[in-house]
């Protein structure tokens, strides 16, 4: 091999060998690309752009699909991507969708949407509600598909923005199928850098973004317990062993595992949400069935309070002359319990630039922990992560209920914000990747 053909051999393999890494300079808006979320918010708001994302978002409302059963959303999203002529891989994990926007090189960074909807009756009356009977978008998971095609959009019309590619990860199943783990699973995120996800909030003004570095929700698990004594006629108690004063015991002492057992700095929650036993005011049950959630922002915690759940459950039955079993869901739900949701430290500093010089730094909030889930919290497992909440309050319009309500209403307005964020910090991020020297094998993607 001559000289010079040696030296392009060289080339090409550092050129190959990179990998991702941020550093505080290049996470810094002063180097010149603190124009670009302002003008793809600009692009995002123009109203051709505007009309056909409030039409997605109201043809996904209009058709909710539970999960893994988003076959129809997954299909019209299928259909805005070749549209866009944005080559994609399908199908993922049943009915996942995952595009990519770019140059077809690393390094790589994914922005993720959810499709899946929930087992409700919408009782909201407009125009676009739910036909779907028992089905209806409450969680704004509509809201998430549409505003991230609009990123697709917005990233394949400014394509010399990008030094790198975009996966766009539409994903099944958030709400308890754990469709974050079978999509990465799949290997979805191969040789991937981080994700960006957000989520729409009804208590914050539009216009406006919260989140926080560290741990920002909640992991969460579910039980479910059936305990057993002997039914008979109330009025001779002494002739049955009542379950329902065994489970009443039962509630009472899963609540000490938290005021008595947990760390008070170490914040966690055990609620039993389901009780269910007897039919009749005069007669004793053979058997009750409580279930719950426990949640903790550590893997540790949620652990130690599994295991407590099962010994109190069985040992307060026990005392009461009852049995009981406990499960879990470890073979019923793909995912029995779900990690805390914690964001990397240096992509908080990355959002915060970003978010700032689209929205201005005022109407980028800190915000305390929730100790709700978000099934995004698999993905942070694997590599760094970073999840956000959108406002989309208007004081000025009706008020908006809470998430998983009936009466759950997308303000529309949000739509372009969501999207332009979603493009924005993922085109910054690629800007801001310094190379560095890496395994080639791990470097490509198949699909592209």
């Amino acid at each position: 091999m001559s000289f010079s053909k040696f030296v392009s051999f060289v080339l090409m393999l550092h050129l190959l060998n990179t990998t991702v890494v941020l550093s505080s300079s290049s996470l810094s808006s002063s180097n010149g690309w603190s124009e670009i979320p302002k003008k793809f918010l600009h692009f995002a708001k123009g109203q051709e752009l505007v009309d056909w994302i409030v039409g997605i978002r109201r043809k996904i409302h209009e058709n909710p699909e539970l999960g893994y059963e988003e076959f129809e959303t997954s299909k019209l999203i299928r259909e805005e991507l070749d549209k866009m002529g944005i080559p994609y891989k399908y199908p993922v994990s049943v009915t996942g969708v995952v595009g990519y926007v770019g140059t077809g090189k690393p390094p790589f960074v994914a922005i993720r949407a959810d499709m899946d909807a929930l087992a409700m009756e919408e009782l909201v009356e407009f125009e676009h509600k739910s036909k779907n009977p028992g089905k209806m978008h409450a969680c704004g998971h509509d809201a998430h598909v549409s505003m991230l095609l609009g990123a697709a959009k917005i990233l394949k019309e400014h394509l010399e923005e990008l030094k790198g590619t975009v996966l766009l990860v539409f994903q099944p199943a958030e709400e308890g199928g754990g469709g974050a783990k079978k999509m990465l699973d799949a290997g979805v995120l191969k040789n991937v850098d981080a994700i960006f996800g957000l989520h729409v909030v009804p208590d914050q003004p539009i216009g406006t973004v919260a989140s926080r570095p560290g741990p920002l929700l909640a992991g969460s698990g579910f039980f479910e317990a059936v305990i057993s004594g002997k039914g008979g006629h109330a009025a001779i108690p002494q002739h049955s062993i009542d379950p329902i004063l065994a489970a009443s015991n039962v509630i009472v002492s899963l609540q000490h595992l938290v005021s008595r057992e947990a760390d008070p700095l170490d914040s966690q929650v055990v609620t039993v949400a389901k009780f269910q036993g007897g039919g009749a005011f005069n007669v004793i049950p053979d058997s009750v069935t409580i279930g719950g959630t426990f949640r903790a922002f550590s893997k540790e915690s949620l652990t130690q309070l599994k295991q407590r759940i099962e010994e109190v459950i069985k040992g307060q039955a026990a005392v009461q002359r009852c049995s009981a079993t406990v499960d879990f869901y470890e073979n019923e739900k793909p995912v029995p319990i779900f990690p805390p949701t914690v964001n990397n430290k240096d992509l908080h500093e990355h959002f915060q630039n970003v978010a700032g010089d689209m929205l201005g730094a005022d109407k980028v909030k800190d915000m305390q922990p929730l100790m709700g889930s978000e099934d995004f919290a698999f993905y942070q497992e694997a590599i760094p992560g970073y999840f956000f909440m959108l406002g989309m309050r208007d004081d000025t319009g009706p008020q908006l209920k809470s998430v998983h309500s009936p009466y759950f209403m997308i303000n529309e307005d949000v739509l372009p914000y969501g999207a332009a964020l979603h493009a924005s910090l993922a085109a910054r991020y690629l800007l801001a990747a310094e190379p560095k020297f890496h395994s080639p094998k791990e470097e490509l993607h198949d699909e592209l």
